[in-house]
């Protein structure tokens, strides 16, 4: 196991989880998944928790889903045959980690964005660190992110960039609040937390 990832989970993970998850993402990093007997086999009877720990901060997701794949909706059933995926973010996050021992957003976002090939980096950067600085509880309104998208010269592709960032695993709409959406007129995105904490 990297002692790097532990090292940069410990940033924001009391030392105990930090070594356990850092095990569960490491694996799951090498093999595009973990499954809970996995994670079982590395953790013990600890993996239900460590899976919910990581389901917690957006680090691990279930592959299975009730309906839209947002992931709220994503049914997190710690027991046997279940599958669990990182978000594409994540996954920079983590081989980086590995890398350097530094939990480091910006430098996961940067690159996913150019895994993609979106042709606006420096712009979706900026919008992200935006995005990030007006946060309401991890949440932020469409209304929101369309007036950042103006303020930054990328007005003109509001709806593929909220898909990109939807993809990419920064931000997932937030299923539970429909009734406040509706109170907004403005649908509500959950920002993943895992780009919150570290350097």
């Amino acid at each position: 196991m990297s002692s790097n990832l532990e090292t940069a989970l410990c940033s924001f993970l009391k030392a105990e989880d930090a070594r356990k998850l850092a095990l569960l993402l490491e694996e799951a990093l090498r093999k595009g998944r973990i499954s809970y007997e996995e994670a079982t086999g590395l953790v013990g009877g600890d993996a239900e928790d460590i899976l919910i720990l990581a389901y917690g901060w957006r680090l691990l997701l279930p592959s299975r889903m009730a309906h839209a794949g947002d992931w709220e909706d994503r049914m997190l059933l710690p027991r046997a045959d279940e599958i669990y995926r990182m978000p594409n973010v994540t996954r920079h996050l983590v081989d980086n980690a590995i890398q350097t021992g530094h939990w480091e957003p910006e430098k996961a976002i940067r690159e996913v964005f150019q895994e993609i090939r979106e042709p606006e980096t420096e712009k979706l950067l900026s919008l992200v660190e935006r995005m990030a600085s007006e946060l309401r509880g991890r949440r932020i309104y469409g209304v929101d992110i369309k007036r950042l998208c103006a303020e930054i010269g990328l007005k003109d592709r509001i709806d593929p960039i909220v898909s990109e960032l939807k993809g990419c695993g920064i931000v997932s709409h937030k299923m539970a609040s429909f009734t406040d959406a509706a109170r907004e007129g403005s649908p509500i995105y959950e920002f993943n937390p895992s780009l919150l904490v570290g350097e």
